[in-house]
């Protein structure tokens, strides 16, 4: 059967399907990573080439030499200004980034079925600004370095075999998940936890990669049950507009839920590759007997998502790597030392994440709701703990589940449908219920300020 009659027969563009088997094929290129003869170097010359092969046959040619263009500006800049090499690649990297989303508008190309390389550009677009930062990083005293930058700093700068391969490794650009220069050399050079002769070698990652493919095939199956019942493009319909509010409300909770299956399933197959080449595996855990733990390849907590009862838990749960990225390469160093983080960083963090999927007003409104719909739970989060008995405790604990889920599959459908009049319509159908209800939560948490819980108080004086 040829690429055309395949596509037709599961609904999609025959760009889609080529991306969609080169995405597929991640797995067996990763699988024989594993066994690439010739020591490091030949595994980094490896994922270098299996990555720029599958970027070709995914979406031509000129997409390796869109890659090229950030990762040689940002290696240059760690060869020729060290001391500055991380802001100015933070800016030439995300500058060249936002103007290939201006370009391609890719947004309205996938709508149409259509896709280019400008998704995999993004996950480049993280991967070169983290090892440039921690190669800066590198420079700094161990003392004023937080945590993360000490585990994960540069002390010598890497080749450029090694910096390619990193940034290409075995496709998996296509959707992520993102992860640290240190880390990928450890495991091509299996140091670290990845070190044979010890304890931690590495454990058979079949079983954990095959329950990533069953996840990734339920999920599509999901995602394909649900979306001729609850299709994006029903929100600027006139039949819409004749529902009810709580069926327009409980419409765009489906229409959301069922988008994010389709998420899953994307991230399912990056996480079944990644484990299986065995840089997904990220050590052991602390129970008896010990169990291999492969949370660097891990990228949803679907249930954790769906299930969650604090809008401040969804970064941990959602699309994890980037928001640690997130977290480490912008929220943390928005902080000043020795004061804490406010709104301010939680909103210019979600403002570079909105930059990054995308020129788009769906996207932008989104984040920056997502910004106060965090600051609102954290509110109602308060209040919890201020609660004197159980019975309010747990009450608090379910309004606060209650306006999370409303307020994120409400806000969720602006990153969907992207368009401002669809945004808006979407929006405007529900009264605007949550816009509203979070800013509302903020203004209150800053009249009704509850006393510290006894208990944090105790923690303070020891």
């Amino acid at each position: 059967m040829e690429l055309p009659d395949m596509a037709s027969a599961i609904g999609v563009s025959v760009p889609v399907l080529r991306f969609l088997l080169c995405f597929a094929a991640t797995i067996p290129v990763s699988f024989f990573h594993r066994f690439v003869p010739g020591g490091a170097a030949a595994r980094h010359l490896y994922a270098a080439a299996t990555g720029a092969i599958l970027s070709y046959l995914s979406f031509g040619f000129s997409s390796n030499l869109h890659f090229l263009v950030p990762m040689l500006l940002g290696y240059a800049s760690m060869v020729i200004c060290r001391k500055y090499c991380g802001i100015i690649t933070f800016f030439l990297a995300f500058g060249y980034l936002i103007g290939c989303h201006v370009y391609y508008m890719s947004g309205d190309a996938w709508k149409e079925g259509g896709i280019d390389a400008t998704g995999a550009l993004m996950v480049i677009t993280l991967k070169i600004i983290s090892c440039v930062v921690n190669y800066n990083d590198g420079l700094l005293k161990e003392e004023d370095l937080r945590e993360a930058q000490k585990n994960n700093r540069l002390l010598k700068l890497p080749s450029l075999l090694e910096y390619v391969g990193y940034c290409l490794c075995c496709g998996s650009h296509f959707a992520g998940p993102v992860y640290e220069m240190k880390d990928y050399i450890e495991w091509t050079e299996r140091k670290g936890i990845w070190e044979p002769t010890k304890k931690g070698l590495t454990p058979s990652p079949y079983w954990a990669t095959l329950k990533a493919i069953l996840q990734a095939a339920f999920c599509m199956g999901l995602y394909l049950y649900l979306v001729p019942n609850y299709p994006l493009s029903r929100f600027t319909e006139p039949v819409f507009q004749e529902y009810g509010f709580w069926k327009r409300l409980s419409y765009l909770y489906m229409a959301s839920f069922t988008a994010r299956w389709k998420y899953y399933f994307i991230w399912s197959i990056s996480e079944a590759s990644m484990i299986i080449s065995g840089l997904g595996f990220s050590g052991w855990s602390d129970s008896n007997p010990s169990k291999a733990l492969w949370d660097r390849a891990k990228n949803v907590d679907i249930l954790g998502l769906e299930l969650t009862t604090s809008a401040v838990r969804i970064p941990f749960v959602w699309n994890i790597q980037v928001s640690t990225w997130l977290r480490h390469y912008v929220y943390d160093r928005l902080v000043q030392k020795g004061k804490k983080p406010g709104f301010f960083q939680l909103l210019a963090t979600q403002t570079v994440s909105a930059v990054w999927h995308g020129l788009y007003p769906g996207y932008l409104i989104f984040f920056v709701q997502s910004a106060t719909m965090i600051a609102g739970s954290r509110v109602l989060y308060r209040w919890q703990q201020a609660s004197q008995t159980t019975l309010f405790k747990k009450l608090f604990l379910l309004l606060n589940f209650t306006y999370t889920i409303l307020v994120l599959n409400y806000s969720s459908v602006g990153f969907m449908v992207l368009s401002l009049h669809e945004t808006i319509a979407a929006y405007g159908s529900v009264y605007y219920i949550g816009t509203i209800l979070p800013i509302v939560l903020i203004l209150l948490g800053n009249i009704i300020k509850p006393a510290r819980p006894a208990r944090t108080k105790a923690r303070k004086d020891q």
